[in-house]
């Protein structure tokens, strides 16, 4: 069950399974052999990604429910295909209406079946909390709601129950109080209150409820007409087991976890065996019905104990694969784990999973193809136009602080406390005050290097250590005097260091390890990201900005490392998460090559555009507008073409809004700024409007089609890579042609697949191909071509080693050599890196041979005989010798791929 290849599709009400199913024959001539899917549970109504699930013992029927999932299966077996899916363990979607299990809570309290699988701080030291669910669900502060009659008691004849009712949401009052609610009203309604003791749930509360239903009408809604008066009202949500809130309350008042700072999505307790069953009950019967294949684990660190997770996961599969129908895959099953790794942080061993979903091997390539000589000119041009930060930690560290006193003050302070109740149970630390510990937290916090460590109520793994002694060294050097000793004290308590009380401890490393994660995602992703403009290509999922390139030596490490620990992990260049398209960040990286010729183009688009600029939009906004500008423009749109510009700048405006709110400078999602929005977008528009902006927009497409080979040598460079590298390549839904998309939602627009059935099915020569580049089809055919291989040798992809090539001669600095062996097989491997001044004016998207001159690639000595194999051209082969001339290999394409066996 361990894929060759896989094929991520995004399902949602428009393109369920079975119009999945139909691009199945499509992705079997593609060469991968598993669907990759998106979450398949029932999620919320409008959903575009299913990570918003309600329901999780049910297939979603807005995707065309169970049935239509055996039909897409059954269709994936005819075509050889297995399934892989989604999964989304750590949260749900509440609020709302339409999640059966949080509402059950919210009726009944502590009291319902379903409080353990949400976790909320029943025990508060908010006494307008005790005992109750903060629900921080209004738009407006809860007495203004009140007093205009937003919020009101109904009769809700889908749930069949009488709840508070806020617009969309609903808040199912006690059991306890339906008496005195109906008694309230006529005469007509006292049977049916004496239904409802006033003091206990009725045994027969549904069939009760039922009958209410049914009398429904004029009589009830008279009664419910008495409660909808402020000062009643209110009494009456005073008994709720909930507290209806101003949404804006969340970050500093919330009881229950969040997924970051989504208040509508709660976080589950799967570190609870029951819960963990009852979350993943409806994905193990699927599994052991042979319907899916493999898992990907969402946001894995979001979990109280990721490690402890994964094993259980493993071991319940191990478990169940036994009982799978004959016909289903064979094999161990495969899972991976959405997971961002800090630099020189490793993936466990011991979680048993068979690796990440390839955000690691993104920012590695990433970096690869970045030209470091441009790295000083990029670092000025930035300080000098935007006047921020040159280097990105600062921009991080300001964010970080910021989440922590803006998104995520409550559940600092639940940390703190936690920590200062391990502190009063020793005699030697009671005198360690709340404040102390809450300061020393938030510089820790602040200070950390990676998302969290991994701590549980035994030892803290080894791994935790380098991670928490860098943390430790920033954070006392940004404690006030005297301080530093709290930090270290907090050091010793997550290592399990001086402490008596292991539940205690246990607790409070497991809070401070669920706040680290959502600060790292909110503060580095969705803010820092949108702030720090260096070069827009480094600031994706799993990148870190401050890390300008990688050398070729790094890059070949970190493969030999995946082949020795995780050889099946996923590697993927394109996700429905990243914040631009895989063939635009190649477009960026290639500038790196270029810093003067930059330089002078982006003076040039300051000076034409100072007119407009007049209005007021930031610099620094200016600045990463047009790198995405250059990034997203595509290859076949025209400076004059007005209808093409206007689909640009539609795409672009959507990107500006939502890198102005993330940026949370000029802007935000909880205090959007109008005017100065409006501004942004007025000069977009304008430069991008070729009646006012001629000379501007001849300035970007000549830039664009200056550097346009240079980016598409980059593109399948990287390409070449992921298909051909120790791991597993992700293809995303349709980038096999060239993608130049932009942050979601542009990276999740449909897909059009009769050109990429037409692309698959053109038969022209590699070389005709190369040619026409800006078709996109030689990227088609390159993984096509690269996934025919490994089809033919699977165990060399899968299991064969990794070994760096020496290159020699003039134009060794530009390629990426390797050769893998595995039993009889072997490839060579080959990529051209920094070559925009090659290419530069070009539309060739290779340097011409002569170019290349006497460089050469020295093979082991057990393959200087072999007989090798063009795997990505027209099939011939020849003998190689020790040392294999470059110039031939890579002046066709950017990228080569010799297989021998």
């Amino acid at each position: 069950m361990i894929p060759r290849a896989t094929y991520r599709l995004q399902l949602r009400e428009e393109f369920g399974f079975a119009d999945a199913e139909r691009v199945v024959p499509y992705c079997a001539a593609l060469g991968v052999s598993h669907l990759y899917l998106s979450p398949i549970l029932a999620a919320r109504a409008g959903s575009t990604h299913g990570y918003d699930g309600i329901d999780f013992t049910r297939v979603d029927p807005r995707l065309g429910g169970e049935e239509g999932l055996r039909r897409l299966v059954e269709t994936c077996r005819r075509h050889g295909l297995g399934i892989l899916a989604d999964i989304v363990p750590n949260h749900v979607a509440v609020g709302g209406a339409d999640n059966p299990f949080w509402l059950d809570v919210l009726e009944n309290g502590r009291e319902s079946v379903h409080a353990g699988l949400f976790d909320i701080d029943w025990e508060t030291r908010d006494p307008a909390l005790q005992g109750k669910i903060a629900a921080p669900f209004l738009g407006v502060p809860y007495g203004e709601a009140l007093a205009s009659g937003d919020i009101r008691i109904v009769w809700d004849a889908g749930l069949k129950r009488l709840c508070a009712a806020y617009y969309h949401h609903r808040f199912p009052l006690r059991p306890q109080d339906y008496a005195e609610v109906l008694r309230a009203g006529p005469e007509a309604l006292g049977p049916l209150a004496d239904r409802f003791p006033s003091d206990t749930r009725a045994p027969d509360f549904a069939e009760a409820c039922a009958a209410l239903g049914a009398q429904a009408g004029e009589t009830l809604e008279e009664a419910l007409a008495h409660w909808n008066e402020p000062d009643r009202l209110d009494a009456l949500l005073a008994r709720q087991n909930y507290r209806l809130a101003w949404w804006r309350t969340a970050g500093d008042e919330i009881n229950f976890r969040r997924f970051f700072e989504i208040t509508e999505l709660a976080g589950l307790r799967v570190e609870v065996e029951e819960v963990f069953e009852a979350v993943h009950a409806t994905l193990f019967r699927l599994f052991a019905e042979g319907l899916i294949d493999g898992m990907r684990v969402d946001h894995v660190d979001g979990l109280a104990d990721p490690a402890g997770y994964c094993r259980r996961l493993r071991a319940r599969l191990d478990e169940i694969a036994a009982k799978r129908p004959e016909g289903a895959e064979p094999g161990p099953f495969y899972l991976v784990v959405e997971k961002i790794l800090a630099e020189d942080e490793d993936l466990p061993a011991d979680w048993l999973v068979d690796g990440t979903t390839g955000y690691d091997f993104l920012a590695q390539t990433d970096a690869l193809l970045t030209d470091p000589d441009g790295e000083e000119t990029f670092t000025d041009l930035w300080a000098e136009i935007s006047g921020r930060y040159p280097d990105f930690a600062s921009e991080e560290l300001d964010a970080r602080n910021e989440m922590l006193v803006r998104a995520f003050a409550g559940q600092l302070d639940a940390c703190a406390h936690a920590f200062h109740d391990l502190a009063r149970a020793r005699l030697e630390t009671r005198d360690v005050t709340f404040h102390a510990i809450r300061r020393a937290l938030t510089q820790l916090v602040a200070a950390f290097p990676a998302y969290r460590t991994y701590a549980t109520a035994g030892a803290a793994p080894g791994s935790d250590a380098p991670i928490l002694a860098r943390a430790v060294e920033a954070a006392k050097e940004m404690a006030a005097p005297g301080e530093g000793a709290v930090v270290d004290l907090l050091a010793g308590w997550i290592s399990g260091v001086g402490v008596t009380d292991q539940g205690l401890r246990a607790r409070a490393v497991t809070t401070l390890q669920q706040l680290c994660a959502p600060v790292a995602a909110k503060a580095v992703e969705d803010t820092a990201f949108y702030r720090y403009g260096r070069l827009l290509s480094r600031n994706d999922v799993g990148c870190d900005p401050g890390r300008f390139s990688l050398s070729r030596e790094a890059f070949h490490a970190a493969c030999i490392a995946r082949a020795a620990s995780h050889p099946a992990a996923m590697l993927a260049t394109a996700t429905h998460d990243h914040k631009r398209g895989e063939d635009s960040r190649a477009r960026l990286a290639a500038l790196s090559g270029l810093p003067a010729f930059w330089a002078e183009r982006v003076a040039s688009f300051l000076d034409i555009n100072k007119r407009h600029a007049d209005s007021g939009i930031d610099p620094a906004d200016e600045y990463m507008l047009y790198q995405a500008l250059v990034g997203a423009w595509p290859l076949d749109l025209a400076p004059d073409d007005a209808d093409g510009l206007a689909r640009l700048s539609a795409r672009l405006a959507r990107f500006q809004e939502k890198a102005l709110r993330e940026a949370k400078l000029r802007s935000s999602w909880s205090a959007p700024d109008g005017e100065y929005e409006e501004i942004c977008r007025t000069f977009l528009e304008r430069i991008l409007d070729p009646r006012r902006s001629p000379a501007f927009l001849e300035a970007a497409h000549g830039l664009v089609e200056e550097i346009a080979a240079a980016g598409a040598a980059n593109g399948l460079a990287q390409t070449l890579l992921r298909c051909a590298v120790p791991g597993m390549p992700d293809c995303y839904q349709g980038r096999e042609l060239w993608d130049f998309s932009l942050v979601d939602p542009d990276n999740r627009d449909p897909v059009d697949y009769a050109a990429r059935e037409a692309a698959l099915a053109d038969a022209a020569p590699l070389t005709d191909l190369a040619t026409r580049w800006r078709d996109g089809r030689v990227k088609a055919r390159l993984i096509a071509r690269a996934l025919d291989a490994r089809r033919r040798l699977p165990e060399l992809f899968a299991a064969g080693d990794h070994m760096p090539l020496e290159v020699r001669g003039p134009r060794a600095a530009h390629v990426v050599a390797f050769a893998r062996r595995h039993s009889s097989s072997a490839l060579v491997g080959l990529a051209g890196r920094h070559l925009a001044d090659a290419l530069l004016r070009s539309d060739a998207i290779a340097p011409p041979a002569e170019w290349w001159g006497d460089t050469r690639i020295v093979l082991p000595a057990d393959l200087a005989d072999a007989d090798l194999a063009d795997a990505l051209g027209e099939g011939g082969s020849a003998r190689a010798e020790r040392e294999l001339s470059v110039g031939p290999l890579l002046s066709t394409l950017p990228a080569g791929l010799l297989v021998q066996g």
